[in-house]
């Protein structure tokens, strides 16, 4: 069997963060920053979204590339916890954009 390169790898964590995030939902351990967003709400998670586009996007701007990286991630994960939030996964984004690439 092939061995999985380190790129290969680094997408099939997106998996596992969106396994960690479901299982976040499922038990609402006290304590957690994932569980507050939950129980705050689409209001809340929405509106993290929309804090790290924004901070994504000044990152971009003012070629920071550490920040870029750094707000992106954020972006992706609060965009997971929505995803998540919704009964969606990171794998019917990636469906959606693989219906769209002809």
């Amino acid at each position: 069997m092939e061995s999985i390169n380190q790129n290969q790898q680094d997408i099939l964590f997106l998996n596992q963060l969106q396994d960690f995030i479901d299982k976040r939902k499922a038990e609402m351990p006290e304590g957690s920053y994932t569980t507050s967003l939950f129980k705050a709400g689409t209001r809340k998670i929405t509106q993290k979204v929309g804090e790290e586009a924004v901070e994504t996007i000044i990152g971009a701007m003012a070629n920071d590339d550490e920040n870029f990286l750094y707000e992106g991630a954020d972006l992706l994960y609060h965009l997971i916890v929505l995803l998540s939030h919704k009964g969606y996964r990171i794998e019917d984004l990636a469906r959606e954009l693989k219906s769209r690439h002809k």
